[in-house]
């Protein structure tokens, strides 16, 4: 998992949709984990990007993924809608965030803290 550049996380209530992408570009796994498994895969990935669409509970998601060492994106939701290939699920959703996170010109939301 050490090759691993960019993590993009769809983020769902019970299983989240992770999606990780090496420095060339490819995609090395597209899969589906539970709560306990993300905190788990966000403790244990090597230091690398990750990236998720803007919403309220991806700031949470974010300060977790920060305090293992990663650097955060998070997109809005409209920047990532044009990179979705095919129908919108969950799989399409996590490929389309880690392409828009690969662009050098796009714009991204910090991470609010809890307070």
């Amino acid at each position: 998992m050490s090759e691993i550049s960019i993590l993009a996380i769809d983020v769902a209530k019970g299983s989240f949709q992770v999606c990780g992408v090496m420095a060339d570009g490819a995609v090395a796994f597209n899969r589906s984990v539970t709560r306990p498994r993300l905190y788990q895969l966000l403790a244990e990935q090597a230091h690398c990007v990750v990236a998720m669409e803007a919403c309220a509970t991806s700031h949470h998601w974010g300060r977790v993924a920060q305090s293992s060492g990663h650097e955060v994106r998070l997109i809005p939701a409209a920047y990532v809608k044009p990179f979705v290939k095919r129908q919108k699920n969950d799989r399409a959703d996590a490929e389309a965030i880690a392409e828009a996170a690969s662009r050098p010109s796009m714009r991204f939301v910090a991470v609010k803290s809890a307070e």
